[in-house]
């Protein structure tokens, strides 16, 4: 409907009318009025997967919803590096959704995992601001394809369930623009979502859903995003606050209160009708977009998509470790051991809890195999049984060629509501890996968990698959994958640190119920473990394959750029194995060794996944752009090149460079500070203009402090007096007897300097 009709209808509204279109009509349901011909439209979790609840409605899963196919979770989709397959992923839930007439799918989630502790990670995608948002850009257009609505969320910087709906996340500019905002803005502005889905949580102590800046500022003048932003539910601080922030629509119903609310604050003047007039015609641009895209006996076929979402799931899995174990052969004999090849933890607990249409596991796949056993060899629900079950596990893999276990975290692990407060796999699991590897050489573990776990047991097994959340078909994909007929491609979206101190927001991660301090800044994942060079158990970005991929010829096509122009990147990457693979080419770039800002060693700039035979070669092209380069420079408010030689990095992970090449890159227009006085001399003199000025003075005048005095077994004193001069501020030569400068004399000099280098100048 075009913008004309719209307003036509809005026009048409009482203000009692347009007061109830801000809130829904139940629990799933926006409202409709019948005599200007408004629908309602349905809402529906989830990020992977459709929860279409159609009885008892509930926001956690705790009710029954229709049977859907659960795809794997975006802990495991971000492994995939793969945009082609997010997108597919979209394609496959926006017609499910159309199909259910469900016009908006609440997802994809895209919060950054600040801390592996979060009890949500698993529905997000990774550490990296730039991977999350281009994957769910992705899977944003797969779903709106079919005119079906997504909501993105949850914006912004809601990084914990603890006290989630009431904590002040403590974030500073840079931070904020750099790593939460990153996750979010290309997202919004090349996926174009219907919809934003407000977080409940505060941010330097204001309200997200009462934000002009988050919500109006940035999200809506800034980024050009011109659908609704929707409440989380329940996540209403101030209604009417939060419309003239830009919130549009709360859900779920405030049954009248806030209609009631709206109605008093417009008659009292409090709130202006063009404000909420505004909101209607987003809210009914949700509407007539779904209404109009409508498609008559619009199906899916469960079965067609129960195994792509096995072949997805395939395709997102990580392989750790491989000491020549994997892949399995047909005749070995084989111990598959643990609960979770029973029964995997396909997905997480919460919102996204999808009514699966049906559910692989590695021993209904494989029961038929008479070189395959089959025992639990550990309970989660009943540690009590687990020493039987141990028993029986040792017998079978001391009987076997290989051992293959099954483990994780159980699901009260990792859930909606609540974080974890280490990263530790259960005991009893820990325990049957460490006794099956010391009576069976060849162990392999085949991982479930939803975000990083600590792995003492590592170093006494043979080989690592994880798996994520890989949702229904991961049962089928893990097979698929330990005996070769899919060579694993996934590489980990996220940092593995050794242990949960090691992470770099360990210090500030639940230290009070009223703020979260993000002191930790820009360091986020690998930007922390890179820069400090920690010692990791798994690197960003780490993964192996059953082949082996060579890369050559990196090509920049120029060698010195400003930051408003493009540069092309260009690698060579050939299958040099006898398996046919997929490779991830990853590019980071370094700032300069001479740069003056606190920057990460290295960030995510590009990534592809490409696909080769053995014996095949791909040139494989990436286009770099001004913020490849820039940084977030508070003082201006806007993204900033700084001047000096930069490394284009392509890495195997965020540990390991394979290719390196440089260019200079310096900005049209250069920022710099203006000078003061108390502005260090050194700092002064290290400017061009502020030597010419201020150094010839100095030189002439030669300014002493007395501590340059020759002192018996006293050497380079001239160097000492040198370095103390540097560190004064300005004003401190007004202190100096040989200067002969007044304070008239010392501003003027500095106003001289601050005019030549007016057209750099930033207060």
């Amino acid at each position: 409907m075009k913008s004309e009709e719209i307003a036509e209808i809005v026009s048409q509204m009482t203000l009692e009318e347009k007061a109830s279109l801000c809130s829904g009509k139940d629990f799933w349901h926006t409202k409709d009025i019948r005599r200007l011909g408004i629908r309602e439209i349905m809402m529906a979790d989830g990020p992977n997967g459709l929860r279409k609840q159609e009885g008892a409605c509930d926001h956690l899963g705790v009710n029954e919803s229709v049977e859907a196919v659960c795809f794997p979770t975006g802990s495991a989709l971000g492994a995939s590096f793969d945009r082609e397959l997010l997108q597919n992923v979209g394609d496959i839930l926006g017609n499910e959704c159309r199909a259910e007439s469900v016009a908006i799918l609440l997802g994809p989630g895209v919060n950054m995992k600040r801390s592996p502790l979060c009890g949500r990670n698993f529905e997000y995608f990774s550490e990296d601001p730039y991977l999350a948002s281009e994957l769910a850009a992705a899977e944003i257009q797969g779903v709106q394809a079919h005119h079906i609505g997504c909501c993105i969320k949850h914006f912004l910087a809601n990084n914990q369930e603890q006290f989630r709906m009431s904590i002040s996340s403590e974030v500073d500019e840079r931070t904020l623009r750099e790593i939460y905002l990153g996750a979010f803005e290309n997202a919004v502005k090349k996926g174009k979502p219907w919809s934003v889905m407000s977080s409940y949580n505060r941010i330097n102590g204001e309200y997200v859903a009462d934000s002009r800046k988050f919500l109006t500022e940035i999200l809506r003048e800034e980024w050009g995003f011109e659908g609704a932003v929707i409440t989380d539910w329940g996540g209403v601080s101030d209604r009417i606050l939060g419309l003239r922030a830009g919130l549009d629509l709360e859900m779920p119903s405030s049954y009248g209160v806030n209609d009631k609310r709206i109605t008093e604050a417009v008659k009292s003047g409090e709130l202006e009708i063009e404000i909420l007039d505004e909101a209607i015609r987003r809210i009914l641009k949700l509407i007539t977009d779904f209404e109009e895209g409508k498609e008559k006996n619009a199906v899916f076929d469960r079965e067609k998509d129960h195994l792509a979402a096995g072949e997805i799931a395939a395709q997102c899995a990580v392989l750790l470790k491989n000491e020549g174990i994997l892949p399995l052969h047909d005749t070995q004999t084989v111990a598959f051991i643990g609960q979770y090849a029973f029964a995997p933890r396909y997905q997480g607990g919460g919102s996204s809890h999808i009514n699966s249409f049906k559910v692989d596991s590695a021993f209904e796949i494989l029961r038929g195999n008479p070189n395959v056993k089959f025992v639990q060899g550990y309970c989660d629900e009943d540690e009590g049984q687990s020493g039987m079950l141990r028993e029986e596990a040792l017998q079978t893999a001391s009987e076997s060629d290989a051992a293959v276990i099954f483990a994780g975290l159980p699901d009260n692990y990792e859930i909606e509501g609540q974080d974890r407060t280490h990263m530790k796999m259960p005991e009893q699991q820990i325990r049957v890996i460490e006794e099956v590897a010391r009576v069976n050489s060849n162990v392999a573990v085949v991982l479930h968990n939803g975000s990083p776990i600590e792995m003492p047991w590592l170093d006494k097994v043979n080989a690592v698959l994880e798996m994520y959340l890989g949702g229904e078909g991961c049962g089928r994909a893990a097979c698929d994958l330990l005996y070769g007929k899919t060579n694993p491609s996934g590489r980990l979206a996220e940092t593995f640190p050794m242990k949960l101190e090691d992470n770099p927001s360990y210090l500030y991660y639940h230290r009070g119920r009223d703020k979260a301090e993000y002191r930790e800044g820009i360091y986020v994942g690998y930007r922390y473990y890179d820069t400090k060079n920690i010692p990791v158990l798994f690197p960003f970005g780490h993964g192996l394959s059953y082949t082996n991929f060579a890369y050559s010829n990196l090509g920049l096509s120029e060698k010195r750029i400003t930051d408003m122009d493009l540069l092309d990147v260009t690698v060579d990457v050939c299958n040099t194995g006898s398996l046919p693979g997929k490779e991830v080419v990853l590019l980071f770039v370094a700032p300069p060794d001479t740069g003056t800002i606190n920057r990460p060693a290295k960030e995510l700039k590009e990534f592809s996944k490409v696909e080769l035979k053995p014996g095949e070669s791909r040139s494989v092209k990436f286009t770099l752009s001004k913020r490849a380069f820039a940084y977030y420079e508070e003082s201006i408010h806007d993204w900033y090149v700084e001047k000096g030689k930069y490394r284009i990095l392509i890495c195997k992970s965020a540990q390991e460079v394979l290719l390196e090449g440089e260019l200079e890159v310096y900005p049209e227009k250069e920022v710099t500070e203006v000078f003061d006085l108390t502005t260090p001399i050194g700092i002064i003199l290290k400017d061009p203009v502020g030597q010419q000025v201020l150094g010839e003075l100095m030189a002439a005048k030669k300014p002493r402090t007395g501590a340059g005095r020759d002192r018996p077994g006293e050497k380079d004193n001239g160097k000492m007096l040198e370095a103390m001069t540097a560190q004064l501020p300005l004003r401190a030569l007004l202190s100096f007897r040989d200067m002969g400068i007044g304070h008239a004399k010392l501003q003027q000099i500095i106003d001289k300097i601050n005019l030549m280098r007016s057209d750099k100048c930033v207060k």
